[in-house]
């Protein structure tokens, strides 16, 4: 494997700090209220939904202008929800697209999928958990 980025972060747990090694990203984590935590931090679940929503918009938009299509309006919403699995918990998510009234219908249809299926992250959890894909 040669990868062409690799992005290097440690934690030592929800409740902790999470720092990448360039120091550009620096978070308390905290676990959410709903999971009996403060809240008083951002969660995992948090940082994955938003590097899929960025992730997600950047791969459809990259994959519009190779169509020739313009999709600078586009905006994903990622929900990453964390779901009671036996003992312990799994991961479930819903990206909801919005999309410009240019790319309604059967273009957009095609876009959203053809992102679905070219986005790293809807690559590495394809199979793995639920996702829904939904036009807004």
């Amino acid at each position: 494997m040669n990868p062409t980025y690799t992005a290097v972060a440690t934690s030592s747990g929800r409740d902790d700090r999470a720092v990448t090694s360039d120091g550009q990203l620096d978070v308390q984590l905290a676990l959410p209220k709903e999971m009996g935590g403060t809240g008083d931090g951002v969660n995992p679940e948090q940082l994955f939904a938003a590097g899929w929503a960025a992730c997600f918009a950047t791969t459809l938009d990259l994959i519009a202008q190779r169509q020739g299509l313009d999709a600078t309006d586009v905006a994903v919403t990622a929900e990453v929800s964390l779901v009671p699995a036996g003992a312990g918990f799994t991961l479930a998510a819903t990206l909801r697209v919005g999309l410009p009234d240019h790319l309604s219908g059967e273009p957009g249809n095609r876009l959203l999928e053809a992102a679905h299926r070219s986005c790293p992250y809807s690559k590495a959890t394809r199979g793995t958990i639920p996702v829904e894909v939904v036009v807004e």
